[in-house]
């Protein structure tokens, strides 16, 4: 169990996707973060600097998350932060097509709360 609060921020252009995210980390302990697009994420990093974690719809309009990833990793103020690729897209090739994009991880929706649970815990028990 973590110490103290865990920042994480959702991005994701559904709300409801925002929502059942939230509620569920909340009633876990972490503190959430949201934006419903890529501009409106680089803004909540820039003014959050607590946040350890970044949970990424892959489909969203204007940038999708295969453009938003490198985006941040060409960021030396994001680079570091793990990001784990959140998407429906659950076909083969899908999962290596995240990590090509630079995710540190994938999650299929709808997402298994255990699954997250676990991913988590892998990265944000691995940082200082």
């Amino acid at each position: 169990m973590n110490k103290q609060p865990q920042s994480i921020l959702i991005i994701d252009d559904d709300s409801r996707n925002i929502f059942a995210l939230s509620a569920v980390l909340k009633a876990r302990g972490y503190t959430c973060y949201s934006a419903s697009n890529m501009q409106e994420g680089f803004t909540v990093l820039a003014q959050n600097d607590s946040i350890k974690i970044i949970l990424m719809d892959m489909m969203m309009p204007e940038m999708d998350g295969y453009e938003a990833i490198p985006r941040l990793r060409a960021n030396a103020d994001y680079n570091h932060l793990p990001i784990i690729a959140v998407t429906a897209q659950a076909m083969a090739g899908d999962r290596e097509k995240c990590l090509a994009a630079g995710a540190d991880d994938y999650l299929s929706k709808p997402v298994n709360i255990e699954q997250l649970e676990h991913i988590l815990n892998k990265y944000l028990d691995a940082q200082p």
